[in-house]
Formats: C-alpha cells, sequence, structure tokens
C-alpha cells in the first residue's frame, strides 16, 4: 500500500514538472512564431491581414470590444466543463482548455512575481494530463481554476479600459448580459452541457432556430462560429452599406452647395 502511494506521488511530480516545462516551452514557441509573424513584410504589407479590408473603422472600435467580452465567455464555459465534467467531450475540451490557457499565458510579460505565479496557474494540468495518461482529475486543477477566474475579471477591466478610452457605448455589456442569462438558464432548464448551451442559444439569438445543431463537439463549435460569423458579417455589411449612402447624400448636397455658392459669386 506504501509502495502504491510512493509510486503515485512520484508519478504527479513526474506529471507535473512535464506539464510545466512542455507548457512553458509551447508559451516561447508561441511566441517566437506571432513575432515572427508580426514582424514580417509579407503579414504587414498583405491586404490578406488587415482587418480594415474587412471591417470600416468605425466597426473596428465594437469588435474589439467583443473579442474582451468574448474571451470572458471562453474562460466561463472552459470553468464549467473543469468542475462539471461532461465526459463525452474531453478530448476536445482537453484541447480547447490548452489553447485557451496558452492564448492567455502569451500575452502575460514574464517580469513580476505575480505574474510568474500567474502563468503557473495557467498551466492546464488536468487536460495535459487527459493528452498524457487518458484520464481528468478536477482537483489538480483548482489552482488553474482560480487563475481563469482571474482573468474574468483581467479582460473585463480591459474591457472598461478600452471602452473609456476610446469614448465608445456600453450597450455591447447588455446584448452579453442577455446571452449569459440564457446560457446560464439553458444549462438548469434543459439539462445540457455548455457547447450545448451556448449553440441553442446562438441560434435562438439569430433567429435559426432553438437547435443544436452537429453531433461532435466541434460540429457543434463549427455551427457557433458560422452562426456568430453570419450575425456580425451581416452587421457589419448592413453598417457599411448604411454609412456608403449617407456619404453619397452628404457628398452630393455638399457638391450643391458648392455650385450654389459659385453661381453666387459670378
Amino acid at each position: 500500500m506504501a509502495d502504491e502511494m510512493l509510486l503515485r506521488v512520484l508519478m504527479f511530480i513526474v506529471v507535473l514538472f512535464a506539464s510545466i516545462v512542455f507548457f512553458s516551452v509551447m508559451v516561447q514557441v508561441c511566441k517566437f512564431v506571432i513575432i515572427k509573424i508580426k514582424s514580417s513584410n509579407f503579414f504587414k504589407t498583405s491586404r490578406l491581414f488587415n482587418p480594415l479590408e474587412y471591417f470600416p473603422e468605425e466597426e473596428m472600435t465594437t469588435i474589439k470590444q467583443v473579442f474582451y467580452l468574448s474571451i470572458i465567455v471562453l474562460i466561463v464555459v472552459d470553468i464549467l466543463y473543469s468542475i462539471i465534467g461532461w465526459d463525452e467531450n474531453l478530448v476536445i475540451f482537453s484541447a480547447f482548455d490548452i489553447i485557451l490557457s496558452l492564448y492567455l499565458a502569451i500575452n502575460v510579460k514574464w517580469g513580476s512575481l505575480e505574474n510568474k505565479i500567474l502563468l503557473f496557474g495557467l498551466i492546464p494540468l488536468g487536460s495535459l494530463g487527459v493528452v498524457a495518461l487518458g484520464s481528468y482529475e478536477l482537483w489538480v486543477d483548482v489552482i488553474h481554476l482560480i487563475t481563469l477566474a482571474y482573468f474574468i475579471k483581467v479582460y473585463f477591466d480591459k474591457f472598461v479600459e478600452y471602452t473609456e478610452t476610446n469614448g465608445l457605448g456600453i450597450t455591447i455589456i447588455l446584448l452579453f448580459s442577455i446571452i449569459f442569462i440564457s446560457f446560464f438558464f439553458t444549462i438548469i432548464v434543459e439539462g445540457v452541457s455548455p457547447i450545448d448551451s451556448l449553440n441553442m442559444v446562438s441560434n435562438a439569438f439569430t433567429s435559426n432556430g432553438y437547435a443544436v445543431l452537429g453531433t461532435t463537439g466541434l460540429g457543434k463549435a463549427d455551427a457557433i462560429f458560422l452562426v456568430w460569423s453570419g450575425f456580425l458579417l451581416s452587421c457589419v455589411g448592413t453598417a457599411t452599406l448604411t454609412v456608403s449612402l449617407i456619404s453619397k447624400h452628404l457628398d452630393k448636397k455638399f457638391d450643391n452647395l458648392e455650385d450654389l455658392a459659385k453661381n453666387k459669386k459670378n
């Protein structure tokens, strides 16, 4: 019994050390790749990677707001999956948890002691355990979950700062509040997982029907991506068309006023 306990402790130490090394290397590799891509001439000059080629400049500020709130939603989904544990999507959830943790870690500077503690807390030990051992243990992820909860506050503060700095409205919070309340309500009432709830809420909110599209975790995630991409692009298209019509109307008015001024001068 003592030997078995000692073996489990040693196994945990080995997995913990391997997870720390693996995650640290992945963070450094991702940072290196991102810096290389951003510094390349192709990235700087290509119209493909210029968001202003797709969205009006005014719309980009709203998209930035949506981005901060979307990260918060993803963190909440991650925490719920970790605590409640829907086993049917365990591998997909683990990959999602690792990718989200990597993204958050990449955007943390290593300098201060506080940030180093945060980086350690971002290591998804449970998800890495699924990849290495094929099983998930909630207790090893306690620090990770607390750190993720802290990043909800971090990204909400970023949202508030960005909104105030750019003099934007907070109407978008109403939208996300409606989605958030419906998201939790659907989980409780329908007894479904977060990914199914998000799928159902997304389809209902965008008038595509109250249904879960897809039978696999990736299929449902793809359905959510398509729904919100279509919703975003249709909104942007409407806004762009409106701006274009107003601009043409004002240009025509300005030209008429200019002609009247010239005629009066003559």
